[in-house]
């Protein structure tokens, strides 16, 4: 515990104290920069607001603006710790608002305990903002807070320690029902705390279908009673039951649901072992639950059970919730935060608990495999699925519930909120749609691998081709049924057994490899083995396209590939082209995976094909031959080997905007390229580089991948005369179907193969 003090304050002092600072968005570095982000500049905008008030959001960062509120009397659980206490949560809430929906945050303590003089504080703050979160404010008095204001502002306010566990954990509650057979309107219900996390998830739970004459809720002095007249107020009494029950342990007799918002340890095995059968336990106290989840066990193996802690499964953690409603909520300028709101949020993060989950989710977990039941019933925090489903349901809630001050078209801002997790999610997203309007047939070899199964179940879900699994059905079946995959919409091909296909494509390569010394036995014999039989699919029209590579190695898969499908058209060479996609930004490497030390025709080639590869995409390429000179600055036959390869490239594509040979920051800088050699002829930043081997292309695009913060798509195989792409090893289900869209789309541009 002392080292993970120490690491914890390590972590909020090195390098720059904190956790958060404040970023321009707009240039700042002449003077002319300096006159339009102040004085004179500035004045424009402010008479556009002055004018019209609705501006500000126009011209200003108050659409995306929160602040997070406290007074610090109710920090995590360590009480009354004041505002300059509080601070380390608040900046910690900014940073979470950042990282998971890209909300900016002004942290704001104050030092006050007077909930009047909170409330005039946000009151004067309205112009400053679009929204405020509420936090570590002691109960009852943030009820008061949250109640005036939502009166009084015309921006949202939410109060995250009241509705944040209700919103999340309501959606637990909502799947473990359905995982037990349970009707919500029957179940009863007991709250171990009633505090304003307590009070508010009651209350949540009664507008989800909990009757509130089934809910027991107790305090520190046990069940809460009419009869009772010791810590009562108005809240509490809202829970003040006519019951024979007076402790906890008697009112967890038989019941069918425990949320614990209290302290630690508080609850036995005794009393966990009297509830009712298949109980639902909600230990949410932190960081040590009210029981543990290995003593619950001990006493009952049918329980479904959640906490607040990261270590065990279902952590009901608010960081699912806040983030995401007050994205919605600004960018429809809701004029408050809704019960409608909140359980339309509820409902997404039930729903998106049931869907198949990504790879990349499962990789920020260490590999942990995630599916819907007992141990999954919400969504992890990393998922970024969450921004996705739950944003867009509370916008449409505001709207339909009449608190928006914009309409949204839903489709068009889910587009928005992909654009905001990346630009891996807008280039992919234009070329999925590319690859919808004309699905193609795509095999893959390795059919019983999981991630291969996993993956052509997401591209028949996306509608984005028609996969083509080669294997043994029985495997693949059960596969299927392992991953929950569903299988409709996937053709299973049994290379083994399909005998008539075997004969017909035996007799095709046997023709085409006759006088390269291949016997008509052993053309029977390779188009049994899968990825001979997968080439053959393609060279005779039966598939569109081909991806292997998860199981075998690189050569092993392009050899099969040269010899049935062979190249394109005048293409002496293949080449491996990546996608480099960077936050803002896309780029394209060759060759990445194929040609050691091409030469200058090579090379050449390599050029003209990723050219024709990114226009196919239909991007505009500019490209630059990389090496260590600049037009000639060093003479070195490596160099040398380059600028003559530029030279061919122009006679061949004299339309081209291509140049070289370049240093990689001449070709990544504009303003090294205007300024120091204003005859290029690419004038903007390459998008599309040309490395002058295998060397400097794999290491470049491998340490931008690990360090550079880039996402890396392919190895885009080049060249061949049908889409053939090669997997990297340990490739992701979401990797695959990446691929597999590049293909179809590539598909899609090449002349139209009659099907034998």
């Amino acid at each position: 515990m002392a080292n993970r003090r120490q690491e914890a304050l390590e972590y909020h002092s090195e390098g720059r104290p904190g956790k958060i600072a404040i970023t321009p968005t707009k240039p700042v570095g002449t003077q002319r920069d300096l006159s339009l982000a102040y004085s004179p500049g500035v004045a424009e905008p402010c008479r556009a607001i002055a004018d019209d008030p609705e501006n500000v959001f126009r011209y200003t960062a108050r659409g995306n603006l929160v602040a997070v509120v406290s007074n610090g009397t109710a920090v995590l659980g360590l009480g009354n710790l004041g505002p300059l206490g509080a601070k380390p949560v608040m900046e910690g809430k900014g940073v979470l608002f950042k990282r998971f929906a890209d909300i900016d945050v002004f942290d704001l303590e104050v030092d006050t305990e007077d909930p009047d003089e909170i409330i005039r504080f946000c009151e004067l703050l309205q112009p400053t903002v679009g929204g405020i979160n509420l936090e570590d404010i002691r109960a009852p008095e943030c009820f008061a807070i949250e109640e005036a204001l939502r009166e009084r502002l015309e921006i949202p306010v939410f109060h995250d320690d009241q509705h944040g566990t209700a919103i999340i954990s309501g959606a637990a509650l909502l799947n473990a029902l359905e995982l037990t057979e349970r009707r919500i309107e029957e179940v009863r219900v007991v709250f171990i705390g009633a505090g304003a996390a307590a009070i508010a998830t009651a209350e949540h739970y009664v507008r989800l279908g909990v009757r509130r004459e089934n809910i027991l809720m107790c305090d520190s002095h046990g069940v809460i009673t009419p009869q009772r007249a010791v810590d009562m107020d108005r809240y509490k009494a809202r829970y003040a039951r006519e019951t024979e029950r007076r402790t906890l342990a008697e009112a967890l007799e038989g019941a069918d649901v425990l949320v614990g918002l209290s302290v630690g340890g508080i609850v036995s095995k005794e009393m966990v072992a009297s509830m009712a059968d298949r109980p639902i336990i909600f230990a949410l106290a932190n960081p040590d639950p009210e029981i543990t989840p290995e003593e619950v066990l001990e006493v009952r193996d049918d329980a479904i059970l959640a906490t607040g802690r990261t270590d065990y499964p279902n952590q009901v953690n608010n960081v699912l919730g806040f983030p995401f409603i007050f994205r919605g909520a600004l960018d429809v300028r809701a004029r408050a935060i809704n019960e409608e709101m909140k359980m339309a949020a509820t409902r997404a993060l039930a729903e998106l608990a049931k869907q198949d989950v990504p790879e990349a989710v499962a990789a920020a977990y260490g590999q942990v495999t995630f599916r819907f039941g007992p141990d999954y019933l919400i969504p992890k925090p990393f998922d970024p699925r969450v921004l996705l489903w739950v944003a867009p349901a509370v916008a449409q809630a505001a709207m339909e519930t009449g608190v928006a001050r914009v309409q949204l078209d839903l489709d068009q801002y889910r587009l928005q909120l992909e654009a905001r997790l990346g630009r891996t999610r807008e280039v992919m997203r234009d070329i999925m749609l590319k690859a919808r309007r004309d699905p193609k047939r795509i095999v893959f070899p390795e059919g019983e691998h999981e991630r291969i199964v996993r993956a052509a179940a997401r591209i028949v879900e996306e509608g984005i081709a028609r996969p083509i699994l080669l294997g043994r059905k029985e495997r693949i079946m059960a596969k299927a049924a392992e991953v929950g995959a569903d299988l409709a919409g996937i053709d299973l091909v049994d290379p083994r057994s399909d005998e008539v296909r075997q004969q017909r494509y035996a007799d095709e390569l046997y023709r085409l490899r006759q006088r390269k010394g291949l016997s008509r036995a052993e053309a029977l014999e390779r188009v049994r083995q899968p990825i001979y039989y997968a080439c053959m699919m393609v060279s005779e029209g039966d598939a569109e396209g081909l991806i292997a590579g998860e199981d075998a190695s690189y050569p092993e898969t392009i050899r099969p590939a040269l010899e049935v499908i062979g190249t394109a058209p005048d293409v002496e060479h293949v080449a491996g082209l990546y996608m480099m996609i960077f936050q803002h930004d896309l780029m394209f490497f060759a060759d990445t995976t194929v040609n050691i030390d091409p030469d200058e025709e090579t090379l050449s080639e390599i050029a003209l094909l990723s050219s024709g590869f990114v226009e196919r995409l239909g991007i505009e390429p500019y490209m630059a031959l990389l090496s260590f000179s600049n037009f000639g600055s060093a003479r070195h036959p490596q160099s040398e080997k380059v600028r003559r390869a530029v030279e061919r490239v122009k006679q061949l594509r004299p339309e081209l905007k291509v140049d070289g040979e370049m240093q990689a920051d001449t070709a990544v800088v504009p303003e090294i390229l205007n300024r120091v050699y204003p005859f290029s002829r690419l004038q903007d930043r390459a998008n599309v580089l040309i490395f002058p081997d295998l060397n400097a292309a794999n290491i470049a695009y491998k340490l931008l991948n690990r360090i550079g913060g880039a996402e890396a798509i392919g190895p885009i195989l080049l060249g061949m005369d049908r889409p053939v792409h090669v997997l990297q090893r340990g490739a992701t289900a979401a990797d695959i179907v990446n691929l597999t869209a590049i293909a179809v789309v590539d598909a899609q541009q090449r002349p139209r193969q009659a099907t034998t």
